[in-house]
């Protein structure tokens, strides 16, 4: 099983960032540009090979093609990429996210079942779905029994799925993908922190700062070990962002806008999530291009990119139109399928989950029941869980909020009214449509349905702005994020590397035997037993002393890289 391990790394690093290389390399873009457009194109060639080989039932064996174009990729053109290796942006996004990555598996280790709030049953759902392309189940299979195919989209299932059949598919390698997927968030992240600089240079600081509130932030490290799909989503997010923004600047490269369209494309097909931030990102084009619209090159340009977009959606719901129709397609999503979603008042639960997702849990009254168990640890865990994973101002840490609201108020009362009404509309629009296409009701709050790139922005805009804070304001988000980690994510991943009390109740304890933890972790652990998982960590069977130390290392070196980067 580490031979097939080793062999998942090896085909990730080498597919995902080789497959599109020779493209890439040949666009009028920096060094770290062309690293995040040739991750992302790769992806997008990834995504496609993978439905082409399953709708015409090619054999699994075609998988292997994309290894063996990768490597000549990357072999014919090595000059181009000895160039990206020499540059200091690009080496530092590198080295960012093989920390970050590191840090993510190192975390995976621990979990042997997977608990926390009441997030249950969607990894197992996204198994079922890799499972029904490699296996070509037939299309009417149900997922957990009761989602049609079409109630989430593909692409991640179809990357993943693709990446593990040469090695071969199990649970623990579908794990350990997943979260090297969710990792790549860090590239458009650390070239948007790059932007955000108030000066000049100094790119490798903010790309350092970034990977250590990265490391250190509870949201992002859970998101990126449990087996969904929203960070991955997030790189695609960001990555059009970040083009959309190259695009609008004077004497922009030609490749910027087709990279934007093709970016917000795959982060629809990887969640629906996305949705918000491709209809403000539209929103923006025509609103920032206004005094272009009598110009018929504009028009054609704009055409052109929406063509783009469009014939990337195609791949997939035009087969899902051909295959369930119009309704399954459409509307089997459960942001639309709920019963919840289609009663009472739209308007009012928008501004009530508006309100709970921005006041924290403990200002306000609400039923305890989710929290509640037998456990007074396994208690102050998912209470400070429902904290960090839902609150929108304690997605970025305990203190890192107050600061960012600090410094976005600061530099906003500074900035041309230009990109103050961009910034405005595309983050405080993400946030107001990324609640109000939730349909139901939810007490506890909404930031981890669509806030994950609005969690990683405001990260890559805290790290741009680090070396302006202020000895105070450094202090004080040092000493939150040691808090983060302490109640955040060593609470939690002890947790999750413990195994509730439902095992012995299914080994046949006497009946009526109360669990300590809540039913979401009862839920997770059955669905692993019932059906014979074997988790990451439960394959990669290391000493009790063995995730610390690794943890310390790593936090170790991304401090001293920080601490020896120039000022």
């Amino acid at each position: 099983m580490l031979l097939s391990f080793t062999a998942c790394l090896l085909l990730f690093f080498g597919v995902t960032f080789g497959l599109a290389w020779p493209l890439a390399a040949r666009l009028a873009l920096d060094p770290a540009e062309k690293l995040c457009a040739s991750v992302l194109l790769s992806l997008l060639g990834v995504y496609l090979a993978a439905f082409a080989i399953y709708v015409f039932r090619l054999p699994l064996a075609a998988f292997g093609v994309l290894p063996l174009l990768a490597a000549a990729g990357l072999l014919a053109r090595l000059r181009p990429l000895s160039a990206v290796l020499r540059d200091s942006d690009a080496r530092g996004l590198l080295i960012g996210l093989l920390l970050v990555t590191g840090w993510c598996l190192s975390w995976l280790l621990l979990v042997v079942s997977y608990s926390g709030g009441g997030w249950a049953g969607d990894w197992f759902e996204h198994w079922e779905r890799l499972r029904f392309f490699i296996e070509r189940w037939p299309y009417q299979a149900k997922f957990l029994g009761f989602n049609a195919l079409p109630a989430r989209p593909p692409l991640a299932n179809l990357v993943t799925g693709a990446l593990l059949a040469v090695p071969g598919v199990s649970f623990a390698g579908y794990q350990l993908v997943t979260t090297l997927l969710n990792c790549l968030v860090v590239l458009p992240a650390g070239l948007l922190a790059r932007r955000f600089l108030p000066r000049t240079g100094g790119g490798g600081a903010a790309i350092a700062v970034l990977t250590v509130l990265l490391m250190l932030n509870p949201s992002f490290v859970e998101n990126a070990t449990f087996a969904w799909t929203k960070l991955i989503a997030a790189f695609f997010i960001l990555a059009g962002l970040y083009f959309f923004l190259r695009a609008n600047d004077p004497g922009a490269p030609a490749s910027a806008g087709p990279l934007c369209a093709a970016g917000l494309a795959a982060g629809l097909l990887a969640h629906y999530s996305a949705g918000p931030y491709v209809v403000l990102l539209a929103g923006a084009w025509l609103g920032l291009n206004h005094a272009r619209w009598r110009d018929p090159a504009w028009w054609r340009q704009t055409g052109r990119l929406g063509l783009i977009g469009g014939l990337i959606l195609a791949t997939w719901f035009g087969w899902s139109l051909a295959v369930y129709g119009a309704h399954t397609t459409l509307f089997s999503n459960s942001t639309v399928a709920v019963p919840e979603a289609r009663q009472g008042n739209q308007l009012l639960k928008i501004a009530l989950n508006l309100r709970d997702t921005l006041v924290p849990h403990f200002l306000r009254t609400l039923d305890p029941a989710l929290i509640t168990q037998g456990s007074p640890w396994g208690y102050a865990r998912d209470w400070f869980f429902q904290l960090y994973q839902v609150n929108l101002l304690f997605l970025f840490g305990s203190v890192a909020w107050l600061t960012l609201a600090v410094r976005l108020f600061r530099d906003g009362r500074a900035a041309d009214a230009r990109p103050r009404g961009f910034w405005l509309w595309f983050a405080g629009g993400a946030i107001l449509l990324g609640i109000a296409v939730h349909g139901a009701r939810d007490h506890w709050g909404l930031a981890h349905i669509c806030l994950q790139a609005v969690l990683v922005l405001g990260l890559a805009y805290l790290a741009a702005r680090w070396r302006v804070l202020g000895r105070g304001w450094q202090l004080a988000v040092a000493a939150g994020a040691a808090v983060d980690f302490c109640l955040g994510m060593a609470l939690q991943f002890y947790a999750q590397s413990r195994t509730p009390d439902l095992a012995f109740i299914l080994a046949g304890a006497p009946a009526g035997l109360p669990s300590r933890y809540n039913w979401s972790a009862d839920m997770n652990l059955a669905g692993k037993l019932l059906h014979g998982l074997a988790f990451f960590g439960d394959v990669v069977a290391v000493p009790a002393w063995f995730v610390p130390v690794l943890l310390a290392g790593l936090l170790g070196l991304a401090l001293r890289r920080l601490r020896a980067l120039p000022e």
